[in-house]
């Protein structure tokens, strides 16, 4: 990393928080968990999980009982690329 601080994320949890900016940045809105499901390939006890842990560890922010309020707190110049998912589904 060319960046002088490593993050303290998981490469899995770099992905899910790459995800989170990609999404506001395409949709003008945060991502639900069946986004996460879809791109992920993923159940939702696993996506649901995974949020979970983003916030609190302090990735992110969420609003109680409020649909598609992530808000991501990792600076973005920390954040990994987001790769394409490999599955063994042959398209």
């Amino acid at each position: 990393m060319s960046s002088a601080k490593t993050p303290g994320f998981t490469e899995t949890q770099g992905q899910y928080l790459a995800f989170i900016y990609t999404y506001v940045l395409l949709n003008r809105q945060a991502p639900a968990e069946a986004d996460f499901q879809r791109f992920f390939c993923v159940t939702a006890p696993s996506v649901h999980s995974m949020i979970k842990q983003l916030e609190r560890l302090g990735f992110i922010r969420r609003t109680p009982r409020q649909a598609r309020s992530i808000e991501l707190l990792v600076p973005v110049d920390q954040l990994p690329r987001l790769q394409p998912i490999k599955t063994s589904v042959a398209g």
